[in-house]
């Protein structure tokens, strides 16, 4: 679900104090958009909100969650928006995000 490796990666890139800026910020980037996520009913921007998420996962680790936006993507491309399973979306990225933060302590002196 969490690529440790990955989050070793970029902790050691921007230096443990900016670490933690950027887990905060991709929490408040992904969780403003998980919201509108729940709130659009017409399902307008999906596929550019689907992208968004993506890559801010594969960033910061979140493989299963990633591949789960990239699977939904191409779900719009064959089936259509209304096709896309946003309830698995959002409880895939409620498991990663929990996943992450109890193993951050465990995996902070790996990082």
């Amino acid at each position: 679900m969490i690529d440790w490796d990955s989050v070793a990666e970029l902790r050691e890139e921007v230096g443990a104090d900016s670490f933690e800026e950027v887990v905060a910020l991709f929490f408040d980037e992904v969780d403003e958009v998980i919201e509108r996520l729940k709130a659009d009913r017409l399902r307008t921007g999906l596929s550019d909100d689907l992208h968004f998420l993506k890559g801010s996962a594969l960033n910061l680790g979140f493989i299963e969650l990633a591949e789960q936006c990239r699977n939904e993507g191409r779900t719009i491309a064959t089936k259509g928006p209304d096709r896309v399973d946003l309830v698995a979306l959002i409880d895939c990225y409620a498991r990663s995000r929990e996943k992450f933060l109890l193993g951050l302590g465990r995996h902070r002196t790996a990082c």
